[in-house]
C-alpha cells in the first residue's frame, strides 16, 4: 500500500536531485500541513536524511563550542511559557557584573570556545550605550571571539527605549563589536499564538523585520521555532513559510533549531509536554520545508542525548552547542548535559567524523588525519 504522503516526499526529493532550484516545485503549506498531520514517521525520517544527504554531501557532522550568557533575567514582557524571567521589581532580578561576565567568556575560550550567546531579558532602563560599552569591552578583552548576541525581541525594545529605528540600533550594535544574531523569540511567528502566550513583546512583523534589517547590513542570524503549546500544526507550517519566505529575500539564515516547549515551572505547566516522536517529526518536516536555509541544528538540550543523536537521522547536519552554560531551559526543569566527548560519540557512533565548527559554520578545528589501512600480507 502507497503511503499518502509519498507522492509528496518523491516531489521534493526529486526536485532536490535534480537542482532545478525552480520554486513552483518547493513544497506548497498544504504539503508541509499534510506531511505534519502524518503518522509516517520513519517515512518522514527516510526523506528528511535524504535531503541531508544530498545538501550535506560531506563524511563529517558538526558541532560547536560556546556559553549561553544571560546577562539579565530583568524583563519588563510577561511570557506564559518562560520561567526564567523576573519582573523589573522583583527581588530575584539580576544584572551580571563586568568582571563576571568577562570571566565567563575566559572560561569558554579555555574550553575551546569561539563564541559566546549574548542574550537577556526586555531591560527597562538599560540604554543603548550601555549595549555598546559592553560590546566594546568584550572585544577588547577577547577580540577572536564572536558575540552571537541579543534576540529580535531585544533588539526591537532597544528602538523603543532609545527611540531609535532598528536600522540605526544594529549599525552601532555592528560597529561596537556585535558578530551575528540568534533567533531567539520567535517562538511561533503568528501573531495570534503570540498574543495569547506573551504580552508586551514583539509581534512577527517587527520579528521579521529586526532580521530582514541585519541581513541588509551583510550579517547573519539562526532561525529557530519553540513548538509543542497552545499553536496549531497549520500555525507551525505558517511559521516555516515565514522564515523560507524571509530567507529567499535576503539569504541570512546559516541555519534553523527547533525545539518542544518545557512547560515545568511555567504559567503554562497544564500543557502536557511533546513527545520526541513529535520532535522528530517536525524537524524533519522542517528540513523538507526549509529549501533554502544549508542547516538544521539538533536540540539535544531540550531532547536529551539519545533522541538529539537520532535528530541527525531526522535532519540534522549539526549537533549544536556543547554549552557549557545554560539558564533558560533549565529553569523551566529541563537539565541535559552532554560532555565534549559525548557529542563527538554521538557524531561518529553514526559514522561520521566530527567537525568543529563556528556560527558562519566555517570549520575552525584540525583536518583529522585519514585512518590507517593496514595492508594484508600476501
Amino acid at each position: 500500500m502507497i503511503s499518502p504522503i509519498a507522492p509528496i516526499l518523491e516531489k521534493r526529493i526529486v526536485r532536490t536531485t535534480s537542482g532545478s532550484g525552480n520554486c513552483a516545485d518547493r513544497l506548497t503549506p498544504e504539503e508541509g500541513l499534510a506531511l505534519l498531520e502524518s503518522h509516517e514517521l520513519a517515512e518522514l525520517g527516510r526523506a528528511a536524511d535524504c535531503i541531508t544527504r544530498q545538501m550535506h554531501p560531506e563524511n563529517y557532522r558538526t558541532y560547536n563550542i560556546d556559553r549561553n550568557i544571560n546577562y539579565t533575567n530583568i524583563c519588563s514582557a510577561v511570557c506564559d511559557f518562560c520561567a526564567f524571567y523576573r519582573g523589573p521589581k522583583d527581588p530575584e532580578g539580576y544584572l551580571l557584573d563586568r568582571d563576571v561576565l568577562l570571566q565567563k567568556i575566559s572560561e569558554t575560550v579555555e574550553l575551546g570556545g569561539d563564541q559566546i550567546l549574548l542574550q537577556g531579558g526586555l531591560h527597562p532602563e538599560l540604554k543603548l550605550e550601555w549595549y555598546e560599552e559592553l560590546l566594546t569591552d568584550i572585544k577588547a578583552h577577547f577580540p577572536q571571539v564572536n558575540i552571537h548576541g541579543f534576540s529580535p525581541p531585544e533588539l526591537h525594545a532597544f528602538t523603543k527605549l532609545n527611540r531609535l529605528p532598528i536600522r540605526t540600533v544594529l549599525e552601532r550594535l555592528q560597529a561596537a563589536g556585535l558578530g551575528s544574531l540568534p533567533g531567539g523569540g520567535a517562538e511561533i511567528l503568528v501573531d495570534r499564538v503570540r498574543k495569547e502566550i506573551t504580552r508586551g513583546k514583539v509581534l512577527t512583523e517587527d520579528w521579521l523585520e529586526v532580521m530582514r534589517s541585519w541581513h541588509q547590513l551583510g550579517g547573519r542570524s539562526t532561525a529557530t521555532m519553540m513548538f509543542g503549546h497552545v499553536e496549531t500544526l497549520a500555525e507551525r507550517i505558517e511559521h516555516l513559510e515565514r522564515i523560507r519566505q524571509l530567507q529567499d529575500e535576503t539569504g541570512g539564515f546559516t541555519a534553523f533549531i527547533c525545539w518542544t516547549f518545557q512547560p515545568e515551572r511555567t504559567e503554562m505547566s497544564h500543557i502536557p509536554p511533546t513527545s520526541a516522536v513529535e520532535y522528530l517529526k517536525t524537524q524533519a518536516v522542517s528540513r523538507l520545508y526549509l529549501d533554502n536555509i544549508d542547516n538544521i541544528q539538533s536540540s539535544w538540550v531540550t531532547q536529551g542525548m539519545q533522541t538529539g543523536q537520532l535528530a541527525l537521522l531526522y535532519g540534522a547536519n549539526d549537533m549544536g552547542s556543547l554549552m557549557i552554560e545554560e539558564n533558560v531551559v533549565a529553569e523551566a526543569g529541563t537539565v541535559h548535559h552532554l560532555s565534549l566527548e559525548q557529542i563527538r560519540h554521538c557524531i561518529s557512533d553514526l559514522g561520521y567524523t566530527p567537525r568543529q565548527r563556528n556560527v558562519f559554520y566555517e570549520l575552525i578545528d584540525e583536518v583529522p588525519e585519514p585512518p590507517v589501512v593496514a595492508c594484508e600480507a600476501n
